[in-house]
């Protein structure tokens, strides 16, 4: 299929040009979507009923639930608390934030979760398998939510290389690397900074905040991360990090990159903590050609007085093309452009919140 998946508040919508088409799910939150191989999945939050996850086989017309990721039993002896407020650690599925492919199969999934459970499936979501080797790091006690009560993986990210080479992105704990597909896991967020820490903490790698970490498929050793205070880039698979210089703003939740050229990126700024809203109320997003020496604000087409507009971590995507981006915020606006952020066209501005877009196919 194609078009843009859109997922929301109170459904999932396909938009096809100027079409927005009925939704599925209506009335229920849609948490994360993955399109692969003519197979849609959609993650849904039915509130007092629970995270469940569905599969369609034809392009959305029909869905089939699945399985949902679920734990272990949690042992008697745990004694894993949440470190700011102290409230024991649940072992149980709240939100799925993210699906990805895992080349490796062809129907072989990555789901990432609150609270902070990675989960791998071989047969297209029909059962799923918590990797303990990362829920079991000693680490993983140090973690906490942001923005949430309990911490989550929001970004899954497989070097197209090597399927096993796979990157986890974690609000709050930092970035994870595995060279074996999950057996094993080392963190990777060194270079980050915390400013929101006690200057002890600070350049802790296992508590930073990186909000979306993506990656540049045809320079894979390339990532960008969008972090709570400031913008950091990689150019060895994660090893380092280094600080982006980013104007008109540093705080935002959602970045893309270009597939092909490691130098281009986007980002949506905001004022950050008690407000996030755009910076003087003016809708922007900013792109990068140069590996992020230089910005330019891209403002044409986006609403620049009395916009109060957040793009959330997964509200912001590139197509295959490298020159067509949607974004969908949380006053229920979407956005395209077809020319790599100049202009943009709104697509809709009556859509429930928008929680992830992604381009189908």
């Amino acid at each position: 299929m194609d078009g843009i998946l859109v997922a929301t508040r109170k459904g999932l919508f396909v938009v096809r040009g100027a079409d927005v088409g009925r939704p599925s799910f209506v009335g229920a939150a849609v948490t994360a979507v993955l399109s692969r191989n003519g197979t849609l999945y959609a993650a849904v939050g039915h509130g007092h009923f629970g995270a469940k996850l569905h599969r369609s086989r034809d392009g959305g017309k029909s869905w089939e639930e699945v399985a949902a990721p679920k734990w272990p039993a949690k042992p008697e002896d745990a004694d894993d608390k949440s470190p700011m407020t102290g409230a024991p650690w649940p072992w149980s599925l709240d939100q799925i934030w993210t699906l990805e492919a895992d080349p490796r199969g062809p129907d072989a999934l990555w789901c990432g979760t609150i609270p902070g459970g990675l989960f791998h499936s071989t047969d297209g979501g029909a059962s799923w398998r918590l990797l303990r080797s990362l829920w079991d790091k000693p680490e993983r006690k140090q973690w906490f939510g942001g923005g949430y009560d309990f911490p989550g993986i929001h970004s899954v990210s497989v070097d197209p290389r090597d399927p096993r080479r796979v990157l986890a992105g974690v609000s709050c704990g930092g970035a994870w690397t595995t060279e074996d597909g999950g057996e094993s896991w080392s963190v990777a967020s060194r270079g980050m900074f915390a400013a929101y820490m006690p200057p002890e903490k600070r350049d802790d790698p296992a508590i930073q905040d990186p909000h979306r970490i993506v990656r540049c498929a045809g320079s894979p050793d390339v990532l960008w991360a969008q972090h709570h205070n400031g913008v950091f880039r990689t150019t060895d698979g994660a090893k380092s990090w280094s600080e982006v210089t980013i104007k008109p703003s540093s705080f935002g939740f959602a970045v893309a990159v270009h597939p092909n050229d490691p130098e281009t990126a986007w980002f949506v700024p905001a004022v950050k903590d008690e407000q996030r809203v755009p910076v003087e109320g003016a809708l922007v997003v900013t792109r990068t050609r140069d590996g992020g020496k230089s910005f330019q604000t891209l403002r044409a087409g986006l609403p620049q007085k009395h916009a109060y507009h957040l793009i959330y971590r997964h509200g912001l995507d590139v197509a295959p093309d490298g020159q067509t981006l949607a974004m969908g915020s949380t006053t229920g606006a979407l956005w395209v452009s077809r020319d790599a952020g100049e202009p943009w066209t709104a697509v809709s501005r009556d859509l429930p919140p928008v929680y992830c877009v992604q381009f189908a196919g």
